[in-house]
């Protein structure tokens, strides 16, 4: 494999042989000395046209533990605000021998665009409303750490499902993973063809019942404006994850939330920092996932 562009293309053992490298990825970064040789010599570049934290970071850490080189391409700073296009960004790119492009963009399919002309890996950190992939993958390797597997699981998906390349990764995923998938959120921002993937359950205090996992989606404020929700306020009292609904749900429920969260609008505090939550493991469990990543398209020995 030379690119990786969506989960939706991936077969189950392509997804499971990531999930598998990523333990011994998450080994490097808890021992004592982390960097390891693995990437030595190879030199990635990301390159982000929305803003990121987590992600790119995380995809940052992940090429500076294998030993890559590392470009980090600043667009606000870069000459695509003198007009350079996207195609010949890349090529730029390529002229110094960079070997994995990790590109994050509003509209969707650019990455699989790149990946019919570029030479170096292309890796979709994000495009527009079609997919996530690496975030699906982390969820699935914190899902698999905490519950044994994920095949037969029964898994909540809490939002906005229509304009959320996160959901759209993750229903693949846990589809292809044999899992049941439950979607919860207001009828505006449900499209019907998920039900082609989903169980479809509007009312949260319903859904909340016999679920296995709880994966919060971030609710995207500017929705708010499109009068899609009616009001935040209404939002979190309808959709909001509240220590109140936790209670109604199985006591080994496990909580995602791929961040950055809203706090009191799509969960609540004490419920994204309780036992069942495993939001911070998510962060660092990205970094080894997306360890297990570069691994896969770029080769080298493991550690």
């Amino acid at each position: 494999m030379k690119h990786l562009l969506g989960i939706e293309e991936l077969s189950k053992e392509d997804i499971l042989y990531i999930l598998n490298l990523a333990t011994p990825m998450k080994d490097i970064i808890l021992r004592e000395v982390k960097k390891v040789p693995t990437l030595r010599g190879k030199i990635i570049a990301t390159l982000f046209y929305e803003p990121s934290t987590r992600t790119k970071n995380s995809f940052e850490l992940a090429a500076k533990l294998m030993s890559a080189d590392l470009v980090s391409v600043g667009v606000s700073t870069s000459s695509v605000q003198k007009g350079e296009s996207l195609k010949d960004t890349i090529y730029t790119l390529e002229a110094m021998g960079v070997d994995a492009i990790v590109i994050r963009h509003s509209r969707n399919g650019v990455p699989n665009y790149l990946s019919s002309f570029s030479h170096a890996s292309i890796i979709n950190a994000g495009d527009g409303q079609h997919e996530h992939p690496s975030q699906a993958l982390l969820d699935l390797f914190t899902i698999q750490e905490h519950k044994g597997h994920i095949e037969g699981l029964k898994v909540l998906i809490v939002g906005d499902i229509m304009h959320s390349r996160v959901a759209k990764s993750n229903i693949y995923a846990l589809n292809k993973l044999g899992a049941k998938v439950v979607v919860s959120g207001p009828p505006t921002l449900i499209p019907n063809e998920v039900r082609e993937y989903a169980e479809i359950c509007y009312s949260l205090d319903e859904a909340i019942k016999d679920v296995d996992v709880v994966n919060v989606l971030r609710l995207q404020l500017e929705r708010q404006q499109t009068g899609l929700i009616n009001s935040l306020q209404e939002y979190h009292r309808f959709y909001g994850l509240t220590s109140e609904r936790v209670k109604h749900a199985k006591n080994d429920l496990l909580v995602l939330h791929p961040g950055p969260m809203n706090r009191g609008v799509e969960i609540d505090e004490d419920v994204a920092y309780s036992e069942k939550s495993a939001i911070n493991e998510q962060v660092s469990n990205g970094v080894a996932v997306r360890m297990a990543i570069y691994y896969m398209l770029m080769g080298g020995k493991e550690q």
